[in-house]
């Protein structure tokens, strides 16, 4: 992956901005645990970069793969990763739960990379149809607020439907033996439903969800090791621009990373936005107004203030 020198002097300038914490407390983390899913920073892992920048700083680079952001987010709060990536909502638990956690980047949205699906012959045909059905989704993760916000939408209650709260494996297996009525899921499983099971889209998240990637840290670990994190993101940064830039390379790369045919793995990359920015008060923002709707629901127990856990540049 290559960037032109004035280009990753001005990110380097910014990120170095945006993670100072000013003097560190404590000495610098010989490794950097590193939590993933079928996601962007698979990807990374996938090219190696990642640990040649590390080394260079006496940091090693582990790795440990979830199902799912909530779990990927509990891996975090217990201590056993550093980092990871995830959509909107699990962040959203995770501070609820006092997970020590903060923001730190986030990809551009991305809002038809994720869908509420049904069977191809399902005689559901809108979101107001799934009133008294059965929806299986991961609770607590970027499509839980979909539901949500889709059944908003349609003038229905969360209530009206039948939540199957089931990570991703379980759910497809659920939905392909007619278990449940729909689906609402993310890719790479979204694309992989559509081109391998022939499941419909009944409604993506245009227009209802950002569906913003945000890549989190353990708030001790970063504080302590800020030119660690810098050089994470501004790597991340650099593997979406060449991601963008060669699609049809990337696909061919990444198809045996995630295990799934090459034509799920180029519509997933074309429905992914990876232009990778420091965390605006606009999707601040939008964060609050998602933890907000919980709250509403009393899915989670406390009012959350999101700025608390956005990393700002030191004062």
């Amino acid at each position: 992956m290559r960037i032109t020198t004035t280009l990753k002097k001005a990110f380097t300038a910014l990120f170095t901005a945006a993670v100072s914490f000013g003097a560190v407390s404590q000495a610098q983390a010989d490794t950097l645990r590193i939590g993933y899913q079928k996601d962007s920073l698979a990807l990374i892992k996938a090219k190696d970069s990642l640990e040649k920048h590390l080394s260079e700083k006496g940091v090693d680079v582990k790795w440990t793969e979830f199902p799912g952001g909530p779990q990927l987010l509990e891996g975090l709060n217990v201590g056993s990763i550093d980092f990871g990536v995830t959509g909107e909502t699990p962040p959203v638990f995770a501070q609820a739960a006092k997970a020590d956690l903060i923001y730190v980047a986030h990809d551009a949205s991305s809002p038809t990379s994720e869908a509420i699906v049904v069977p191809k012959n399902s005689p559901i045909t809108n979101v107001a149809d799934l009133k008294g059905k059965k929806v299986a989704f991961n609770r607590g993760s970027n499509v839980h607020y979909l539901i949500v916000r889709a059944l908003q939408e349609a003038g229905l209650k969360y209530s009206d439907i039948e939540p199957a709260y089931l990570p991703p494996s379980d759910a497809r297996a659920a939905f392909e033996r007619g278990s449940v009525d729909a689906w609402v899921i993310w890719d790479p499983y979204l694309a992989a439903a559509e081109q391998q099971l022939g499941a419909r889209i009944l409604r993506d998240a245009t227009g209802l969800a950002d569906n913003h990637e945000f890549y989190l840290s353990n708030g001790t670990y970063a504080k302590n090791n800020p030119e660690v994190i810098n050089i994470l993101v501004e790597q991340i940064r650099h593997a979406g621009e060449w991601i963008k830039a060669n699609v049809d390379q990337a696909t061919k790369e990444f198809a045996p990373v995630f295990g799934l045919p090459e034509g799920i793995i180029k519509t997933t990359i074309e429905r992914h936005h990876y232009d990778t920015q420091v965390i605006s008060p606009e999707v601040a923002i939008g964060q609050q107004k998602i933890a907000d709707v919980f709250t509403d629901l009393k899915l989670i127990p406390v009012k959350l203030n999101i700025d608390d856990v956005v990393w700002k540049p030191a004062q």
